[in-house]
């Protein structure tokens, strides 16, 4: 019941942090402008997922601080939530959102952007945070890292996390509709091992649900840069936090990470740089394919869902196996629909400008 009441408030209160953030992103026009890179025909505010950081930082302190008196148990041995991992996990989601209000506000360049994702990247570092291992995908056990390779691989997970959330959110709804499911699923694999960890997940799914309601198409806010990143941050900590299920994060959000990775593939291949905008994600190519805007986002909420059911029956190296299969399957699909969308790039860039112009203040 405290897990659902947790997951209750947070919405209500991120609804009205969105309310709020939408009247402030328009009265200082913090939007994203109509262009060709853009999907809407008329100025749409952004920053909108700061309003799901605020939600999430305040309602998983008091679930932290009065955890004992609401009967969350930390967990025990390897599973429990450490105050420094609860101190990672919401102090740094909110330096997250803040470092991602700048960008939404000044539209810093690349190379500044880049510096402020390491900053993030380095905040789990700081509260002693560390992916100390992996499972053994050719035999039992677990391959331990030493500490420096330890030290890689939490700064590269946390990066590329925040940059597969980036890619995905180029339709209404898409990245906060996958990170939500992501969150739940989360806090199920968490609930049997560590009751506060699992109501924190479920906290943020709240918050995620609330900003949805003015996100979803057609959408009278964008999450802005300060959403993606504390929402990416959010996640790629719980995933580190109680018995570390980065495996099971790897599968669950397959989506946003095999397309992240055949994206970049694809333009380093092509001589451009990795952050070139071009129509290659799989959301643009399902759009070019035929789909509405609306049906894109519920083929890959339904993907989602389907690879988190996975997650949840799948543990140890057969996580990393199915993550393996997942990348030869997507891998095909996007190929399919590359090769079957040739041509009509452009009619596909028009659908969505043509959708994007039933977006009406709420």
């Amino acid at each position: 019941m405290i897990l659902v009441a947790a997951a209750v408030v947070a919405a209500l209160t991120a609804g009205v942090g969105t309310f709020v953030m939408r009247a402030i992103a328009r009265k200082f026009n913090i939007a994203d402008h109509p262009s060709e890179r853009r999907i809407n025909t008329s100025p749409v505010p952004r920053a909108g997922g700061l309003a799901v950081a605020v939600a999430f930082s305040l309602i998983g302190a008091v679930l932290v601080l009065f955890s004992a008196e609401l009967g969350l148990s930390p967990g025990s041995g390897a599973a429990r939530l450490t105050g420094d991992g609860a101190a990672a996990l919401l102090l740094g989601t909110l330096f997250a959102g803040v470092i991602g209000l700048v960008d939404d506000r000044y539209d810093l360049r690349a190379r500044w952007q880049i510096v402020g994702q390491l900053l993030i990247a380095l905040v789990p570092i700081a509260f002693g945070l560390r992916i100390a291992f992996i499972s053994n995908p050719l035999g039992s056990g677990d391959l331990l890292f030493p500490d420096a390779v330890a030290l890689g691989v939490t700064i590269f997970w946390t990066l590329g996390m925040q940059n597969s959330m980036n890619f995905i959110d180029g339709l209404d709804g898409l990245s906060g509709g996958i990170s939500l499911l992501a969150a739940l699923t989360l806090g199920v694999i968490a609930l049997p091992t560590s009751p506060l960890l699992a109501a924190l997940s479920f906290t943020l799914a709240g918050a995620l649900a609330g900003f949805l309601r003015f996100n979803f198409h057609p959408a009278s806010i964008y999450m802005g840069t300060s959403g993606i990143l504390a929402v990416a941050y959010a996640l790629a900590v719980l995933a580190l936090l109680g018995t570390a299920k980065v495996a099971a994060a790897l599968l669950i959000l397959g989506v946003p990470i095999v397309d992240a990775l055949f994206v970049i593939l694809g333009r380093i291949a092509a001589g451009r740089s990795p952050y070139t905008p071009d129509e290659s994600h799989i959301h643009r190519r399902l759009l070019s394919y035929g789909f509405s805007h609306r049906g894109s986002v519920l083929v890959l909420y339904a993907l989602t869902a389907a690879l988190s059911v996975l997650a949840l029956l799948l543990t140890g190296s057969a996580t990393l196996y199915a993550f393996m299969g997942l990348l030869v399957v997507l891998g095909g699909v996007i190929a399919y629909l590359s090769r079957a969308t040739e041509g009509t790039r452009g009619r596909g860039t028009k659908r969505t400008a043509a959708e994007a112009a039933d977006r009406t203040p709420e």
